[in-house]
């Protein structure tokens, strides 16, 4: 896969202090259903050559992020079943990135909570992109 570059914006000042989530945030990339099964989500992630999938409600609004070693280990365990949905499984369900949050609170946040990549949201809760945290 190819790294997409973030829609980077100037910032306020030399030192880079007024970026907000949305300064530096990637394209969301494949957005599914999150009544989606798990096959056919690991399906869409392969063939799509993408490290996550957005989640979404029946209204559009980010749901969450599910990566494909969420699925791959959801998928070894004996509870396992060809008919279990994405919103079924254990995933990050936010609260996620508020796009105007300045970027240094959207990256503590992440930090503390051990993500490496979080959906960037509209107030309306529909992902804009991806922050992602580079080390």
């Amino acid at each position: 896969m190819t790294p997409i570059a973030p829609c980077a914006r100037q910032a306020d000042s030399p030192d880079g202090t007024g970026l907000t989530a949305r300064d530096a945030m990637h394209a969301p990339g494949p957005q599914v259903d999150d009544h989606m099964s798990v096959d056919v989500a690991r399906s869409v992630l392969i063939g799509a050559r993408v490290p996550h999938l957005l989640l979404q409600d029946e209204d559009g609004r980010c749901t969450g992020l599910v990566t494909r070693a969420q699925l791959a280990a959801h998928r070894g365990g004996s509870w396992y079943s060809d008919r279990t949905r994405l919103r079924d499984i254990p995933l990050d369900r936010g609260p996620f990135t508020s796009s105007g949050v300045e970027l240094s609170e959207a990256e503590a946040a992440m930090r503390v909570r051990a993500l490496d990549v979080s959906p960037v949201i509209d107030e309306h809760g529909y992902a804009l992109g991806i922050l992602a945290l580079t080390y």
